[in-house]
């Protein structure tokens, strides 16, 4: 039996008008703006020094299937579908420009997308707002120059919703199946996925109004086979991810266990960053804009009024605030809120703000308030080129160079975490102008590597664990010098347990100890003479 139409007001609401016809004007403008915004994230693409995050993808993409598989069960699930599609793309170049240029690739698939889902949600003026906020914002610019699964998850975030709405105007079942595959992939590509899962869930299902105590009145025909249709597609979204499901089951916040309780400071600076600003001037002026948009609907914004005008406006605030208030609450419990992985919020900003925009009449202000905003995302553009919004980058890479320039034969180098060596593993592949990661690599390059070390490659197993006191009284016995990589091990309050233990066991073997501090990253040379 097919799906049931939409209603004849909701077809209304969803056709455009006579002025709403694009122009010639129109889709010259888009273009341009498809191709401004390539454009400013190619710009200074390799300027940043490759980090150890962007190592570890590469790593990850490298390693055989075998060892891929198990380290994602076994720790690194939550980036899977990025890190396969990243592995398919270095077949093709390994430089870092080109490396990077992959999460370019999925920036300028998601500025189309976000027109594509302004325009049902709104017309093509909001639509062309929308594209414009989207091309020119910072926070965009800053994380579709990584090496990482963010603008991936941008990208599968705005086509999950964007086909969810398309579903709502035409209930067909290629748009609910669009939605599924999408939404699965969306959490492949990070778990925090799932949080856009649960605020459509809660927009189309209306659990808010449960909440609150609300009964669920005049509940029509359609809805209610819109609401079967979705529990359907929701059941097959969960059998799909169960795998996932399964490991943050099995790991809960292991994986990001590193992750600070936020403050509110933090919070504020995450809207900061995410409108793309360096201050709360264009913060401000979205701010009063997301208002203006969110203002017609007054008393209606958590009403029983299943309208589309109520309706689109509840999902773009849910989708922009129901996952930072939910993991700023779980925080209080285990810090789970992340800048960076509430970045597909973005969409739903850039969609409220234009809509608010559009609502100046007077292109004469209109234009001077793109001006502004544009000036302004212009010098956060600049300030991201250099600096990272959230996160101080490491300097894994020169390090690495540091010791693979200052080995001499018979050196020997450990670990402090496995992590770490991921890092010096893509700068000496770099060097030895081979794939370190293939099980057929046996050329030695930079002095032995004592821990982690399961075989002559990259073994799933050394991405975990530690060193134990015996192995750092025993390994080190043949060596004349032991190379020592720690990162992110300066807390405040003193030394972490392993770097307490492995300074005092190495006193006691080495009498000579040499420090080199490098951001984030500290490299000692013991040696017995």
């Amino acid at each position: 039996m097919p799906p049931p139409a939409a209603s004849a007001n909701e077809q209304a609401s969803f056709s455009p008008s006579e002025s709403d016809t694009p122009s010639t004007v129109h889709w010259l403008t888009l273009l341009l703006l498809f191709a401004s915004g390539i454009a400013l994230r190619m710009e200074a693409l390799a300027r940043k020094p490759f980090w150890s995050d962007e190592c570890f993808s590469v790593e990850i993409a490298w390693i055989d299937w075998r060892n891929f598989l198990h380290l994602m069960w076994w720790r690194e699930a939550h980036m899977s579908l990025y890190y396969v599609l990243l592995g398919i793309w270095l077949h093709f170049g390994h430089s870092e420009f080109f490396i990077r240029s992959l999460s370019v690739l999925f920036t300028a698939a998601t500025l189309p997308a976000i027109y594509w889902l302004a325009r049902m949600l709104y017309e093509r003026r909001v639509a062309l707002i929308a594209a414009v906020l989207f091309a020119f914002n910072a926070y965009s610019v800053r994380y579709s120059q990584e090496a990482r699964s963010y603008a991936l998850f941008v990208l599968l975030a705005t086509l999950s919703s964007g086909f969810l709405i398309a579903w709502l105007r035409e209930p067909s079942r290629r748009n609910r199946m669009s939605y599924v595959v999408v939404s699965v992939l969306a959490v492949y590509a990070h778990f925090y996925a799932l949080l856009l899962m649960v605020a459509h869930w809660l927009v189309f299902h209306r659990l808010v109004f449960r909440w609150l105590g609300r009964p669920r009145q005049n509940t029509s025909e359609l809805d209610t086979a819109r609401s079967a249709q979705m529990r359907r597609a929701w059941i097959t979204i969960g059998i799909a991810v169960l795998p996932l499901l399964i490991f943050v089951a099995m790991t809960g916040a292991g994986p990001i266990r590193w992750v600070p309780r936020p403050g509110v400071h933090d919070v504020l600076e995450f809207f900061e960053h995410l409108a793309g600003g360096t201050s709360w001037s264009l913060a401000t002026i979205y701010a009063v804009a997301w208002i203006a948009a969110v203002v017609p609907l007054r008393e209606h914004v958590v009403a029983r009024d299943q309208s589309w005008e109520t309706r689109r406006r509840q999902f773009l605030l849910v989708w922009l605030f129901f996952p930072v208030v939910l993991t700023v609450v779980l925080s209080f419990a285990r810090p789970v809120f992340l800048a960076r992985y509430l970045i597909f919020c973005l969409p739903a900003l850039v969609i409220l703000v234009a809509a608010g925009l559009a609502r100046i009449r007077q292109p004469w202000f209109l234009g001077t308030i793109l001006t502004c905003i544009l000036l302004l995302s212009l010098q956060g553009i600049l300030f991201a080129y250099d600096h990272d919004f959230d996160t101080e980058r490491d300097a894994a890479g020169a390090a690495s160079d540091f010791i693979l320039d200052q080995t001499q034969t018979g050196d020997a180098v450990i670990f402090y975490i496995p992590a770490t060596r991921l890092p010096y593993e893509y700068f000496r592949s770099l060097r030895a102008g081979e794939n370190t990661a293939s099980p057929h690599f046996t050329a030695q390059l930079g002095p032995e590597i004592l821990f982690p070390r399961h075989g002559t490659g990259l073994d799933y197993r050394d991405f975990t664990g530690k060193p134990t006191a015996d192995f750092l009284r025993a390994a080190p016995s043949g060596h004349p010098r032991v190379w020592v990589m720690l990162m992110n091990n300066q807390p405040v309050r003193g030394h972490d347990p392993t770097t307490a233990m492995l300074t005092q066991i190495f006193s006691e073997s080495f009498p000579k100890v040499q420090r080199w501090q490098f951001p984030r990253v500290e490299v000692r040379l013991y040696s017995k003479q």
